[in-house]
């Protein structure tokens, strides 16, 4: 279990202040199901609560009324609860970290599906530009893919099925960055288009404030969703691996709602709306992964 230094500069609590930094959004928010029915019941309180930290975590990164410092100190705090123990105000976004350190600790899934996700999220408020793809998916190694560990080892699956899982992952997190580009921007002043992808094409990061996305720009999605075939590609691995029927089925509607939301972003412009899954994707999905009931 990984420790964070003691000292009390790090995670003083009484920066929190009563200001709510809440999203408001929820599970039924998400473009990809979260400990939906197809995850066993017994289980479901263990995703949720993984979930709930998971949310907490990312509105601290995102909020717009917090500096990079008071980010970084909330951060720690919730590290400090989830990792030490620490004593901490009895609210419901610090007390997630003790509901999943209490969850991690029953079911002996690592801490590092916990503190990875820290790591980026401490990255997100210090860090608004990306200047390679390399960097990306570095970053998405510890922004995503510690979700599809969580889910694995909560499942007492094996190893082999990691690297299939990361390229499910780190497909949705750059499907997600795609979706959002422009209100990151503009909100956060934050990008996550490669800077050398969008220099190869003569166009300035300040064109993904615009209304509707330029030719050059329009490349540059493109090359990227190229990036993302393969990844879905490389995914189908996992719904062949992976052993328990309800996580399979699962992992197979996930990948399809993946697949359909890259067909989306390929004929949709994601500058001048919101590029998202609807209710015949959801159909699809379902009626994909009814064959897996009977493997």
């Amino acid at each position: 279990m990984r420790s964070v230094n003691n000292h009390c500069d790090l995670y003083d609590f009484s920066i929190w202040g009563n200001e709510d930094v809440s999203s408001g959004k929820g599970a039924k928010d998400e473009n990809f199901p979260v400990g939906s029915l197809l995850i066993s019941r017994k289980l479901r309180p263990h995703v949720q609560a993984y979930y709930n930290f998971a949310r907490v975590i990312d509105d601290i990164a995102d909020s717009e009324m917090l500096s990079s410092e008071e980010k970084v100190k909330r951060l720690n705090g919730m590290q400090a609860v989830l990792c030490d123990d620490v004593p901490a105000p009895d609210r419901a976004d610090i007390q997630s970290a003790r509901y999943l350190r209490n969850s991690l600790l029953e079911t002996g899934v690592s801490f590092d599906t916990a503190t990875d996700l820290l790591i980026a999220f401490r990255q997100d408020a210090v860090k608004n530009r990306y200047e390679t793809f390399s960097e990306l998916l570095e970053y998405c190694r510890y922004s995503a893919n510690p979700v599809g560990h969580y889910l694995l080892d909560l499942h007492k699956e094996n190893a082999d099925t990691r690297p299939a899982a990361d390229a499910l992952c780190t497909s949705l997190q750059i499907l997600n960055h795609l979706q959002d580009c422009r209100v990151d921007l503009i909100r956060l002043d934050r990008c996550y288009i490669p800077l050398d992808m969008l220099r190869a094409e003569n166009v300035d990061v300040q064109a993904v404030k615009d209304e509707g996305t330029i030719s050059g720009l329009r490349n540059v999605f493109d090359y990227i969703l190229d990036y993302i075939d393969d990844l879905n590609r490389e995914a189908e691995q996992l719904i062949r691996l992976t052993s328990n029927r309800r996580l399979r089925m699962e992992s197979s509607v996930i990948l399809t709602l993946a697949c359909s939301l890259t067909e989306h972003l390929r004929k949709e412009d994601p500058l001048a709306t919101r590029v998202k899954l609807n209710y015949k994707d959801a159909i699809k999905a379902v009626l994909y992964a009814c064959p897996h009931i009977l493997r």
